[in-house]
């Protein structure tokens, strides 16, 4: 309860300091990113698997999906 009575400072008041030399933001995990990817990349086969497991067609949907998503991409960011 004793937290709750004390007075926050003002937002004016609160500053960031970075260490010298960094620009990045300490928040954000930038080494994770690689990780990331691999994870979601097995994900997607995970849920494809499955999927596969109990319906060819839905997964045959799936890939094509996935395929023609990657194909319009690739084509919308080199125009």
């Amino acid at each position: 309860m004793k937290l709750l009575a004390q007075e926050l400072p003002s937002p004016k008041t609160i500053q960031e300091t970075l260490p010298p030399g960094t620009n990045k933001d300490p928040l954000i995990a930038h080494g994770l990113q690689k990780g990331q990817y691999i994870g979601i990349f097995g994900l997607a086969i995970a849920i494809i698997a499955a999927v596969g497991f109990f319906s060819r067609r839905v997964e045959y949907a799936i890939i094509f999906a996935i395929a023609l998503s990657g194909l319009i991409i690739t084509f919308l960011l080199f125009i």
